[in-house]
Protein backbone atom coordinates (compact mmCIF):
# COMPACT_ATOMS: atom_id res chain seq x y z
CA UNK A 1 0.00 0.00 0.00
CA UNK A 2 1.15 3.41 -1.52
CA UNK A 3 1.53 5.94 1.61
CA UNK A 4 0.26 9.17 2.00
CA UNK A 5 3.23 11.92 0.53
CA UNK A 6 2.95 15.56 1.08
CA UNK A 7 5.44 17.69 -1.14
CA UNK A 8 7.38 19.52 1.46
CA UNK A 9 10.46 21.58 -0.13
CA UNK A 10 11.64 21.90 -3.52
CA UNK A 11 15.67 22.98 -4.34
CA UNK A 12 17.80 23.83 -6.91
CA UNK A 13 21.70 22.29 -6.58
CA UNK A 14 24.08 23.02 -9.39
CA UNK A 15 26.05 19.68 -10.31
CA UNK A 16 29.60 20.55 -9.50
CA UNK A 17 32.39 19.72 -11.57
CA UNK A 18 33.90 17.69 -8.79
CA UNK A 19 30.58 15.95 -8.35
CA UNK A 20 31.29 13.63 -11.06
CA UNK A 21 33.35 10.23 -11.27
CA UNK A 22 35.71 8.60 -13.16
CA UNK A 23 32.56 7.04 -15.82
CA UNK A 24 31.77 11.36 -16.41
CA UNK A 25 28.65 11.10 -14.56
CA UNK A 26 27.52 12.45 -11.26
CA UNK A 27 29.16 9.95 -8.66
CA UNK A 28 26.25 7.63 -6.46
CA UNK A 29 26.95 8.80 -3.01
CA UNK A 30 26.47 12.72 -4.08
CA UNK A 31 22.93 11.69 -4.77
CA UNK A 32 22.21 10.98 -0.79
CA UNK A 33 24.19 14.66 -0.47
CA UNK A 34 21.10 16.30 -2.87
CA UNK A 35 18.85 14.49 -0.78
CA UNK A 36 20.43 15.46 2.62
CA UNK A 37 20.56 19.06 1.21
CA UNK A 38 17.08 19.04 0.62
CA UNK A 39 16.05 17.41 3.78
CA UNK A 40 17.98 20.23 6.13
CA UNK A 41 16.91 23.09 3.76
CA UNK A 42 13.47 21.69 4.98
CA UNK A 43 14.25 21.27 8.76
CA UNK A 44 15.43 24.41 9.00
CA UNK A 45 13.05 26.51 6.88
CA UNK A 46 11.06 24.89 9.39
CA UNK A 47 12.95 26.72 12.27
CA UNK A 48 14.44 23.62 13.58
CA UNK A 49 18.34 23.34 13.81
CA UNK A 50 20.85 20.60 12.34
CA UNK A 51 23.34 21.64 15.25
CA UNK A 52 24.27 18.86 17.81
CA UNK A 53 24.19 21.77 20.31
CA UNK A 54 20.41 22.23 19.30
CA UNK A 55 19.61 19.26 22.20
CA UNK A 56 17.74 17.31 19.63
CA UNK A 57 17.10 17.02 16.22
CA UNK A 58 16.60 14.96 12.64
CA UNK A 59 19.02 11.43 12.38
CA UNK A 60 18.58 9.68 8.95
CA UNK A 61 18.44 5.93 10.11
CA UNK A 62 17.72 4.44 6.60
CA UNK A 63 18.20 5.56 3.39
CA UNK A 64 17.79 4.31 -0.39
CA UNK A 65 18.30 5.52 -3.98
CA UNK A 66 17.40 4.26 -6.99
CA UNK A 67 19.51 5.78 -10.04
CA UNK A 68 17.71 5.82 -12.86
CA UNK A 69 19.45 7.89 -15.52
CA UNK A 70 23.16 9.51 -14.66
CA UNK A 71 23.31 13.24 -14.50
CA UNK A 72 26.14 15.26 -15.98
CA UNK A 73 28.08 18.57 -15.75
CA UNK A 74 26.74 20.67 -16.46
CA UNK A 75 23.20 20.65 -14.79
CA UNK A 76 21.41 22.17 -11.82
CA UNK A 77 19.42 19.36 -10.07
CA UNK A 78 16.31 19.65 -9.00
CA UNK A 79 14.72 17.72 -5.60
CA UNK A 80 11.09 17.74 -4.15
CA UNK A 81 11.20 16.09 -1.23
CA UNK A 82 8.05 14.65 0.10
CA UNK A 83 6.87 13.63 3.79
CA UNK A 84 4.48 11.08 4.96
CA UNK A 85 2.47 11.06 8.18
CA UNK A 86 4.34 11.00 11.35
CA UNK A 87 4.88 8.46 13.75
CA UNK A 88 5.92 9.05 17.33
CA UNK A 89 9.53 10.18 17.19
CA UNK A 90 9.77 9.38 13.40
CA UNK A 91 8.60 10.37 9.74
CA UNK A 92 9.05 9.04 6.31
CA UNK A 93 10.88 10.95 3.39
CA UNK A 94 10.90 10.34 0.03
CA UNK A 95 12.82 12.48 -2.91
CA UNK A 96 12.60 12.95 -6.88
CA UNK A 97 15.37 14.69 -8.61
CA UNK A 98 15.21 15.98 -11.97
CA UNK A 99 17.34 18.03 -14.22
CA UNK A 100 16.56 21.70 -14.79
CA UNK A 101 14.44 22.17 -17.93
CA UNK A 102 13.39 18.10 -18.29
CA UNK A 103 10.79 16.44 -17.24
CA UNK A 104 12.46 13.01 -16.84
CA UNK A 105 12.81 11.51 -13.55
CA UNK A 106 16.39 10.77 -12.93
CA UNK A 107 16.52 9.20 -9.35
CA UNK A 108 14.21 8.65 -6.29
CA UNK A 109 15.06 7.84 -2.92
CA UNK A 110 13.83 7.58 0.42
CA UNK A 111 14.74 7.90 3.89
CA UNK A 112 13.23 7.71 7.26
CA UNK A 113 14.30 10.27 9.37
CA UNK A 114 13.80 9.84 13.57
CA UNK A 115 14.16 12.61 16.38
CA UNK A 116 16.74 12.27 18.72
CA UNK A 117 17.85 13.30 21.73
CA UNK A 118 21.60 14.36 21.06
CA UNK A 119 22.60 13.45 24.45
CA UNK A 120 21.21 10.47 25.28
CA UNK A 121 20.86 9.04 21.47
CA UNK A 122 17.35 7.57 21.96
CA UNK A 123 14.01 8.67 20.13
CA UNK A 124 11.98 11.21 21.32
CA UNK A 125 8.39 12.58 20.33
CA UNK A 126 8.30 14.90 17.30
CA UNK A 127 8.56 18.74 17.99
CA UNK A 128 4.70 19.74 17.75
CA UNK A 129 5.15 22.22 15.14
CA UNK A 130 6.82 19.34 12.59
CA UNK A 131 4.40 17.46 13.67
CA UNK A 132 1.46 20.22 13.18
CA UNK A 133 2.95 21.06 9.89
CA UNK A 134 2.56 17.21 8.34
Amino acid sequence: MEEKRKLVHTTRIPVRWGDMDYYGHVNNTVYFRYCEQARVEWIEQLGFGVDPNCGSGPVVINANCTFLVPINYPATVIVKMYAGEPGRSSVMTWYELFVEGEDRLYADGASKVVWMDMATNKSVPLPEGLRAFL
